[in-house]
Protein backbone atom coordinates (compact mmCIF):
# COMPACT_ATOMS: atom_id res chain seq x y z
CA UNK A 1 0.00 0.00 0.00
CA UNK A 2 1.05 3.43 -0.73
CA UNK A 3 1.55 6.01 2.39
CA UNK A 4 -0.66 7.92 1.84
CA UNK A 5 -3.40 5.44 1.61
CA UNK A 6 -2.55 3.70 4.45
CA UNK A 7 -2.49 6.96 6.73
CA UNK A 8 -6.06 7.21 5.29
CA UNK A 9 -7.05 4.12 6.09
CA UNK A 10 -5.38 4.30 9.59
CA UNK A 11 -7.07 7.46 10.35
CA UNK A 12 -10.30 5.92 9.39
CA UNK A 13 -9.88 3.27 11.79
CA UNK A 14 -9.04 5.17 14.05
CA UNK A 15 -12.32 7.46 13.70
CA UNK A 16 -14.14 4.17 14.07
CA UNK A 17 -12.57 3.18 17.16
CA UNK A 18 -13.27 6.69 18.83
CA UNK A 19 -17.04 6.07 17.76
CA UNK A 20 -16.94 2.83 19.08
CA UNK A 21 -15.97 4.44 22.75
CA UNK A 22 -18.54 6.86 22.68
CA UNK A 23 -21.17 4.46 21.28
CA UNK A 24 -19.96 2.20 24.77
CA UNK A 25 -20.11 5.23 26.86
CA UNK A 26 -23.51 5.75 26.32
CA UNK A 27 -24.84 2.34 25.83
CA UNK A 28 -22.79 0.53 28.19
CA UNK A 29 -22.65 0.76 31.88
CA UNK A 30 -20.19 -0.44 34.65
CA UNK A 31 -17.80 -3.68 34.19
CA UNK A 32 -18.49 -3.88 30.30
CA UNK A 33 -17.71 -0.04 29.41
CA UNK A 34 -14.42 -0.38 31.12
CA UNK A 35 -13.77 -3.42 28.91
CA UNK A 36 -14.64 -2.10 25.96
CA UNK A 37 -12.79 1.08 26.57
CA UNK A 38 -9.78 -0.66 27.71
CA UNK A 39 -9.98 -2.46 24.29
CA UNK A 40 -10.18 0.52 21.98
CA UNK A 41 -7.58 1.81 23.53
CA UNK A 42 -5.71 -0.97 23.21
CA UNK A 43 -6.25 -0.96 19.48
CA UNK A 44 -5.63 2.54 18.80
CA UNK A 45 -2.05 1.69 20.73
CA UNK A 46 -1.41 -0.64 18.03
CA UNK A 47 -2.26 1.13 15.13
CA UNK A 48 0.07 4.00 16.28
CA UNK A 49 2.45 1.74 16.94
CA UNK A 50 2.72 -0.22 13.74
CA UNK A 51 1.79 2.61 11.28
CA UNK A 52 2.80 5.86 12.84
CA UNK A 53 6.21 4.40 14.54
CA UNK A 54 6.94 2.59 11.44
CA UNK A 55 7.29 -0.97 13.52
CA UNK A 56 6.32 -2.63 10.52
CA UNK A 57 9.45 -1.66 8.83
CA UNK A 58 11.77 -2.40 11.69
CA UNK A 59 13.79 -5.58 12.21
CA UNK A 60 12.55 -7.80 14.93
CA UNK A 61 14.58 -6.76 18.06
CA UNK A 62 13.49 -3.35 17.51
CA UNK A 63 9.40 -4.78 17.74
CA UNK A 64 11.07 -6.78 20.52
CA UNK A 65 12.46 -3.97 22.52
CA UNK A 66 8.66 -1.98 21.75
CA UNK A 67 6.76 -5.34 22.77
CA UNK A 68 9.02 -5.54 26.17
CA UNK A 69 8.25 -1.57 26.71
CA UNK A 70 4.42 -2.10 26.67
CA UNK A 71 4.73 -4.77 29.08
CA UNK A 72 7.39 -3.23 31.35
CA UNK A 73 4.73 -0.04 31.18
CA UNK A 74 1.72 -2.69 31.83
CA UNK A 75 2.99 -3.84 35.07
CA UNK A 76 4.49 -0.39 35.88
CA UNK A 77 0.43 0.06 35.77
CA UNK A 78 -1.07 -2.53 36.95
CA UNK A 79 0.85 -3.02 40.87
CA UNK A 80 -0.49 0.10 41.92
CA UNK A 81 -4.06 -0.58 40.67
CA UNK A 82 -3.68 -4.62 42.13
CA UNK A 83 -2.51 -2.60 45.64
CA UNK A 84 -5.43 -0.54 45.56
CA UNK A 85 -8.16 -3.04 44.71
CA UNK A 86 -6.82 -5.17 47.35
CA UNK A 87 -6.98 -2.41 50.06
Amino acid sequence: MSGTRSFFLVWVAMLLLLAVSVAASFAFTGPLNLLVSFGTAALKGLLILWFFMHLKEEDGLNRLFAVGAVVWLSILLLMPAIDSVAR
